[in-house]
């Protein structure tokens, strides 16, 4: 068979290609490890500092709050205003606390004592969550001031309402449990596309793409014959980022393998098409490589919900993420991971990305078709 004989050319040429096999395996582990251990969204060991102007016991015990939370890792004691702007200009501390000189007097007076959170607010995300965890300690301890002093007094501790909180499906809030599953969605939106890319382009610049347009070679059997080959190795490739990703960060699985792989090889076939697409377009190797990162990585960092949320973004930008098929898979690897949800859950970003994969193999075909004539 023609397409047979065009899947076996194409296989001996990647083996002999010991670049492109390299780039298609060794890439995405070394980007998943620089990405898992390198994005992370928790907020731990704040570097914090502290400006006592009471140094009185009160006041240590408030700062032993900080420190016994976990959070935060007390790095400079502070002596003067002017050491605060300092601390935080050079980058030392993310948060100091300012504790007043009468912060005791005012306790023991059973009067309302002020502390002061400075926060370096340069990375906002952060500083909010920062701000959060030193607000909710100072709220606790002096929940437990006011308790210890009514009993001191004999007195019931006044009614309060307690939260009592449950999270779902990332009960320990690790952000790499996030993070991963999401990756699987951008690393294999970046290197198949590429490879499928520089391998029809390089017949461009060489003259052999010539001798099929001559050919009786049919251009749906001559795109089919680039993509079955590329989509092997991009689905094996893919097995592998899932099986480092999952065993070696520790990665919760919840949902159906199955369910998982049939979704990863719809997106294979839908990445190695994207990348036909491109090479349809263009003449040169290195236009190839500039514009399937252009296409391809960088939208799926932006608009894939892999960072961003997309229902924090501008309407507009919301429609706009449909446009990539990063989008669909992102949802389906979370969702099976962390929720463990099943396909009733989940058909429609499939159908998305099937019909997203038709389209633009039947485009890629239409675009060679028109060479040929």
């Amino acid at each position: 068979m023609i397409l047979a004989a065009l899947v076996r050319k194409e296989l001996i040429e990647i083996r002999r290609d010991r670049v492109t096999l390299a780039t298609a395996v060794v890439l995405p582990l070394l980007l998943l490890f620089i990405f898992g251990y390198g994005i992370t969204l928790d907020v731990k060991d704040v570097r914090f500092a502290v400006l006592d102007r009471d140094r009185s016991q009160a006041s240590a015990r408030l700062v032993d709050a900080f420190t016994a939370s976990g959070y935060f890792e007390r790095v400079r004691d502070l002596a003067a205003q002017a050491d605060v702007d300092r601390v935080l200009d050079h980058g030392a501390a993310t948060l100091v606390l300012v504790v007043p000189p009468d912060f005791s007097d005012r306790l023991a007076a059973g009067r309302t004592a002020d502390v002061q959170l400075l926060v370096d607010g340069t990375f906002s995300a952060t500083a909010l969550i920062v701000l959060n965890y030193a607000r909710t300690i100072v709220n606790r301890h002096s929940m437990a001031l006011a308790g210890a002093a009514a009993r001191a007094q004999g007195l019931t501790v006044p009614p309060h309402v307690e939260v009592a909180a449950r999270v779902w499906y990332n009960a320990p809030m690790r952000s790499v449990n996030y993070i991963v599953p999401g990756l699987f969605a951008v690393l294999l939106m970046a290197f198949p596309p590429l490879l499928t890319a520089l391998a029809i382009v390089r017949e461009k610049e060489r003259g052999t793409i010539e001798q099929v347009f001559v050919s009786p070679v049919s251009p749906a059997v001559f795109i089919l014959g680039k993509i079955l080959p590329y989509a092997g190795i991009a689905f094996v490739e893919m097995l592998v980022v899932l099986a480092v990703g999952t065993f070696w960060f520790d990665i919760p699985f919840r949902g159906s393998l199955p369910l998982l792989l049939a979704a990863s090889l719809v997106y294979v076939f839908v990445t190695v098409g994207i990348g036909v697409f491109v090479s349809t377009l263009l003449r040169t190797q290195v236009a190839a490589v500039f514009l399937s990162l252009v296409v391809t990585m960088m939208p799926s960092f932006l608009f894939s919900g892999f960072l961003f949320p997309i229902a924090t973004m501008p309407y507009v930008l919301q429609l706009y993420t449909y446009a990539f098929p990063a989008r669909y898979f992102n949802d389906i690897s979370r969702d099976l991971y962390l929720k463990g949800v099943g396909i009733e859950y989940l058909w429609w970003n499939a159908a998305l990305l099937a019909a997203y994969g038709a389209v633009i193999v039947l485009v890629a075909t239409w675009r060679f078709r028109k060479k040929v004539a």
